[in-house]
């Protein structure tokens, strides 16, 4: 499992515009890509234009294939012109856990 966080500022009196973009994002998400396990926006409870998106993905090949596709590139290109600076980007491995005891 890979995840992945994105940190993005986005300017102030453009936030409606980042919203709406990145929810049409996400709907596209959720209606194809079954290898993505979740895909959600946040937003800071202390600033206003502070928000992440918090990815998750079955594997490295599904977060490729979610790069790839046109509906995400082109948000991509719309959602940056709506940020105060370059996204952080984080990418992770999922830590194997061992099951706990059985209740």
């Amino acid at each position: 499992m890979i995840g992945v966080i994105a940190s993005l500022e986005v300017i102030p009196d453009k936030q409606a515009e980042f919203e709406g973009i990145s929810n049409r994002l996400i709907a596209l998400v959720h209606a194809n890509e079954p290898d993505t396990v979740s895909y959600l926006l946040f937003k800071s409870k202390t600033s206003n234009s502070t928000y992440v998106f918090m990815e998750q993905y079955a594997s490295m090949d599904a977060l490729k294939r979610h790069g790839r596709t046109e509906y995400f590139k082109q948000a991509q290109s719309d959602l940056t012109a709506c940020l105060s600076s370059p996204p952080k980007i984080e990418m992770y491995e999922l830590v194997e856990q061992a099951p706990g005891p059985e209740s």
